[in-house]
Formats: structure tokens, sequence, C-alpha cells
């Protein structure tokens, strides 16, 4: 299993917008520029954020993105759907049924370890919040490169 580099994205990008004040926003190309990413790309992955009721989009010269709800109520599961979508990891294709001959879909070796495994990678993502990790960045993170991501926020974010 590889995690695609939007859902990387998309949860900096939420991070970043931790860090401005209740009802500011910050412009999807700022956000973009930010991390380092296409804008074209990137206006894609927070439409589907705001689809998924974890981004408020404000449209407008003075619009951008902000929270839709409290960090705590973000999970990193939450903006893995809202990126990947809810399909399953592990699909039968059928070859051990082949092998063996049998019409039984129901019978496949795999089918119950690869969901426990998916239920339990699942399980700890749905107890990752931003606000834990927002807690680890100021724990880990130099504090002048913090307020200095701060200040570039917040210069660049409208109100």
């Amino acid at each position: 299993m590889q995690i695609k580099t939007g859902v990387e994205q998309s949860v900096y990008a939420i991070l970043l917008l931790t860090f401005l004040p209740k009802k500011a926003v910050l412009p999807g190309d700022v956000i973009s520029s930010q991390l380092g990413s296409s804008p074209t790309y990137f206006q894609k992955l927070l439409r589907k954020l705001v689809s998924a009721d974890i981004l408020v989009s404000v449209p407008g010269s003075k619009g951008g993105f902000r929270l839709k709800k409290r960090p705590e109520e973000i999970t990193i599961y939450d903006i893995y759907v809202a990126i990947e979508g809810k399909q399953s990891l592990y699909s039968s294709s059928g070859i051990f049924q082949d092998l063996l001959n049998i019409n039984d879909k129901d019978i496949c070796l795999l089918s119950d370890l690869m969901e426990e495994a998916e239920s339990s990678w699942q399980s700890i993502l749905k107890r990752q919040t931003i606000a834990i990790l927002t807690n680890e960045i100021h724990k880990k993170c130099p504090k002048e490169n913090l307020e200095k991501l701060k200040i570039t926020v917040e210069e660049k974010m409208v109100l």
C-alpha cells in the first residue's frame, strides 16, 4: 500500500490553516506555493476537502480556504477518505478459486487477513487528529521556524 502525495499535501495544508485566526482565509495558490505543489493539482485536492466538509471555500477576490471543523474533529482518516475514497485496498482476483476449481467466491485465503490489516491501519488513522499533529509540531519543530511560518501565513491571509 502506498498513500499518494495528495493525502500528505492535504494533511499539511490543513495544518497550515490551523495558524489562521478564526474568520481568516488563505488563498489556494498561497497554500500550494507554501507546499511546493502545482496550483492546478492542488485546487482539485482543496475541492475534495471542501466536498468532504473539512474545509470551507470562500469565493471572490478576498476568498480562500479555512477549516470547517475544529482540529480535534478532523482525523487523518477523514482526510484520506476525502482524497482517496473509501474503496478497499484488497480485492480478490479469484486466483485461489481458479487454482482449486472452486465456484464459491466467499472462499479466499487472503480476504480475511487483508480485511483485518486494513481495519487496523484505519483504526490508527481514525484516532489521529489534526489537533494531535499540531501539538506534535509545536513539540518537535524549532520555535523560530514555527514563528516564521506563522508570520508568512498571516501576511498572506485574507480577513
